[in-house]
């Protein structure tokens, strides 16, 4: 596809594809393992989050306790705003804006719904380091902040 960052995987990380691939029959195309949060994000093909997911969650659950880490998907999109509200589902999102500061720096401003703030940035920030590292992997903004 034209416009996509070349993402270099470790071993681990295509083992982790691998596996998930394996189990869901999801097309994957990216791995995060990320240690802080202790989780690994999977970035699944347009279209294949339900089939990564399972009936009830279920393929989930079931690899969460092979893999002994927390599992989130988000399905790929070209499209930076498509993509970050994809991957903060279910949370209404009002509107997103990418600013870049003089200094070249790309930070995206995303509104979502007050009631769904808390969820938005996640306990202990989670989701919203979940989304900093997907914008810098994938569209190179330097931050992204939930108001």
């Amino acid at each position: 596809m034209a416009g996509r960052p070349r993402v270099r995987l470790t071993a681990k990380e295509m083992g982790l594809i691998a596996l998930f691939q394996a189990a869901t029959g999801a097309s994957v195309e990216d791995c995060i393992v990320d240690d802080k949060n202790n989780r690994i994000i999977f970035v699944v093909k347009k279209g294949d989050v339900g089939l990564a997911v399972g009936r009830g969650g279920h393929k989930i659950k079931l690899l969460e306790k092979v893999m002994r880490r927390r599992l989130e998907v988000v399905e790929y999109r070209d499209d930076l705003r498509e993509f970050l509200i994809g991957a903060l589902r279910p949370v209404k999102v009002h509107g997103i804006r990418l600013t870049e500061r003089p200094d070249g720096r790309k930070i995206v401003v995303i509104n979502v719904d007050p009631r769904d703030k808390a969820r938005a940035i996640g306990k202990n920030g989670r989701n919203a380091e979940k989304l900093r590292l997907l914008a810098k992997r994938y569209f190179d903004v330097d931050n992204v902040i939930i108001v």
